[in-house]
């Protein structure tokens, strides 16, 4: 004890032996020892505490091996960030920085400019000058005051092509999308009424809800339509002296099939032009590449959107866009403004970390250097890449217990992103002569690093997309310790 005492201080050996003394007292009491194995107990003692405080002083949050085959796996941490965005933190965060300071001027500058001047690179240099907006405009009004005013509500006009405005276009950070759409609603319609159908009042994730973050944004829920079928007029009759704002919302992770029916992008926008209403739309998971490169053609990207003339999009930042966790408001520069002046944007606004692994990554999309962003890079492998990996993990271990087979099989995208998109991809599916799947992935998950697969008709199954190269041996490890 006293070796341990010296290395790792009195404090956290006494706690380390009163946790061991009362599991100890525990099963005594619950009679789970016997006289022989209570001298083994107590013969262990020290080392017993040795390895509660290992334990104790160890981390929680740990690296591990995601053979899932789940592209953005919400437990697992979503998008991995690329190895450029850790430099940059690793940089940054060392020392002292620019964060809110103006090198040039020597004054108080804004945190947002570091990623804004990226976003306009990405998102306003790529838009079409006639779909571009008047940052000039005059703020929205309430209906019932504009119409007093020969009708207008204060949206701003469509600028013609001769009329480019590179500022037209900009972007705030804030920590998660959630949050976005919070400031985002509270900004543009408090005390007002949002638009939306039935058919996209979606829950996510740990329950998040729209109508719960409506209702905290002090916006009033208006809904039209059914479930199943919203046409643009039910968005033309809800609109009243109250309506701030017509509000899309991307069905991010389920499917309406059968008889539906929704309104197109350009339907809705049209509506807003014509009724002078801001439209809004939550992406959710927000691409900024063209994902029907790798052949999803369903997801719309946060460009896409923008080119049709949507007013403000939020999406987050650790889903399709493979950077931190954040949540991401692109649009028109006049409401985004308005956005950066709520008092809710500076309790939501995330920190130097985050600016620094964000900006890093778009840098990477400046650059079209698309596989440095790993999530990117593990949509773009093919079914053969990953087949000749994992043909050279199999011809690794020991088959006499452990029978390892080849399967064709499907990666998936996840992250609430896609959810009918599938990859094709080559699978290693694993039987064991004496243990069942379920005992193989308790094995797997109990292996440093930890390795998670998932189970399917009564085999373990690994998808090596989303398992990074560096990482076979380790994989390859863990399944020669079950052999």
């Amino acid at each position: 004890m006293q070796t341990l005492i010296e290395r790792e201080g009195h404090a956290a050996v006494a706690e380390s032996i009163r946790v061991v003394l009362a599991r100890l007292r525990q099963e005594i009491a619950d009679a789970q020892l016997d006289e022989k194995s209570l001298d083994l107990a107590l013969g262990g003692l020290s080392a017993a505490v040795a390895r509660q405080l290992r334990q104790s002083l160890s981390y929680s949050l740990l690296p591990l091996i995601n053979a899932t085959g789940v592209i953005l796996h919400t437990n697992l941490g979503r998008a991995p960030i690329a190895a450029s965005a850790l430099d940059h933190i690793r940089a940054t965060a060392n020392a002292y920085s620019n964060l809110a300071f103006d090198i040039e001027t020597g004054a108080r500058g804004k945190r947002d400019v570091h990623v804004d001047r990226l976003f306009r690179k990405l998102l306003d240099d790529e838009l079409p000058s006639c779909a571009r907006m008047d940052p000039s405009a005059p703020p929205a009004t309430s209906l019932g005051a504009s119409a007093k005013r020969a009708g207008s509500r204060g949206r701003t006009s469509l600028r013609g092509p001769e009329q480019t405005n590179a500022t037209a276009i900009s972007t705030i950070v804030v920590n998660n999308n959630a949050a976005a759409v919070l400031l985002a609603l509270n900004s543009l319609a408090e005390r007002g009424e949002v638009i939306v159908s039935r058919g996209e009042l979606v829950e996510i994730g740990g329950s998040f809800r729209i109508p719960d973050v409506m209702s905290k944004s002090n916006a009033t829920l208006r809904e039209v339509g059914t479930t199943n079928r919203t046409r643009v007029a039910d968005y033309d009759r809800a609109i009243n002296e109250h309506t701030r704002l017509l509000l899309r919302v991307h069905r991010s992770n389920f499917e309406i099939t059968g008889f539906t029916d929704q309104p197109g992008l350009d339907e809705l926008v049209a509506l807003a032009q014509r009724r002078n209403l801001p439209l809004m739309e939550d992406l959710g998971s927000g691409a900024l590449f063209d994902l029907r490169s790798v052949g999803v053609n369903d997801e719309p990207g946060v460009l896409d959107s923008l080119r049709m003339g949507v007013d403000i999009v939020t999406y987050s930042g650790d889903k399709l866009l493979g950077g931190p966790q954040a949540g991401l408001i692109s649009g028109r520069a006049e409401l985004v403004a308005r956005m950066r002046s709520n008092s809710l944007f500076r309790a939501l606004r995330v920190d130097k970390l985050t600016y620094a692994a964000l900006e890093a990554t778009l840098l990477a999309y400046v650059k079209r250097d698309h596989d440095a962003v790993p999530v990117l890079r593990m949509m773009r492998l093919s079914k053969d890449e990953i087949a000749l990996r994992a043909e050279k993990i199999v011809s690794r271990v020991d088959p006499a217990r452990l029978k390892l087979e080849l399967l064709d099989g499907e990666s998936v995208i996840g992250g609430g992103a896609a959810p009918s998109a599938v990859l094709p991809t080559r699978l290693i599916a694993l039987t064991h002569s004496h243990l069942s799947a379920d005992e193989l992935n308790a094995r797997l998950r109990a292996h440093t690093p930890p390795v998670i697969a998932r189970i399917d008709e009564g085999r373990v199954l690994l998808d090596l997309r989303t398992v990074f190269p560096e990482q076979d041996a380790n994989l390859t490890t863990a399944l020669a310790s079950l052999a």
